[in-house]
């Protein structure tokens, strides 16, 4: 097993996760809608994609009693 030969500093172990930091995310505008969303995904406002429809929202779906059942 590996056993370190003498103490890390806080120096050191800082310098190494210097690089860890998480990045802020990069919001783009949606083509159709105008709203922040992802890169390369699905508007989650509009189910817009690469300018076409590809996700049905909900709000939009007509559900009629007699085929619910």
């Amino acid at each position: 097993m590996a056993v370190p030969k003498s103490k890390i500093t806080r120096s050191k172990r800082g310098m190494r996760r210097a690089h860890q930091a998480l990045e802020a995310a990069n919001p783009a505008e949606c083509p159709n809608c105008g709203e922040l969303k992802r890169p390369h995904h699905v508007c989650p406002s509009c189910g817009h994609y690469a300018e076409r429809e590809v996700v049905a929202i909900a709000n939009e779906i007509d559900f009629d009693d007699e085929d619910a059942a």
